[in-house]
């Protein structure tokens, strides 16, 4: 097999998962499933990715790539007020979250960032460093690491329990805007206005 074939293969599987657990889900990435609608041997993956791990690492690295993209376009020059940055931020993240809820379950499995698969820590942590950055600007006497690591952990809960239909059903809200600004407002103080 050519070089191009190789590599066009081992982009199809990564395809084909892609659209998989969009679909699907995450529970839906076994590598007999991806081979069949691959329409490759059961047994192909395993030359392109020796380990479950590691495809799905590949599929996961879509979806950072994805979400990287989409606050690329918004953020824009990187110009404007931080806190202003910070909800577009945050708005991307939890509607990539609620909307691409297989990929996004993926992208924060455990598993796979602790093994580290293909670097897939590294392809995250770029869009953590921008929410450090915004925090840092925002509340520069604070450290940035820790504030930024607790609003990103209320997001995170904010995006499953909305998905789950907690919050909808325990505060009784249309959508998560008001649940955002809370969070935003109680990590970064209140908006001025």
């Amino acid at each position: 097999m050519s070089e191009r074939e190789t590599i066009g293969l081992r982009t199809r599987l990564i395809d084909v998962g892609v659209d998989l657990v969009t679909r699907e889900g995450a529970q839906a990435l076994t590598l007999r499933e991806i081979a069949r609608r691959a329409g490759v041997s059961h047994g192909a993956p395993r030359r392109y990715f020796p380990t479950h791990l590691e495809l799905l690492s590949a599929i996961a690295r879509r979806g950072f790539a994805d979400l990287q993209a989409r606050t690329t376009e918004a953020d824009g020059d990187g110009g404007g007020a931080p806190r202003a940055r910070l909800t577009t931020l945050a708005k991307i993240y939890l509607d990539f979250a609620l909307s691409q809820r297989g990929m996004y379950e993926l992208m924060f499995r455990h598993d796979l960032l602790e093994s580290n698969e293909l670097g897939l820590r590294e392809t995250s942590l770029p869009l953590f460093g921008a929410l450090v950055d915004l925090v840092g600007r925002v509340r520069p006497e604070a450290d940035a690491r820790i504030l930024a690591g607790a609003l990103w952990a209320n997001l995170h809960g904010i995006a499953q329990l909305w998905g789950w239909g907690s919050l909808k059903l325990t505060t009784d809200a249309d959508d998560y805007t008001p649940l955002l600004n809370a969070a935003l407002d109680a990590h970064l103080g209140p908006e001025e206005r």
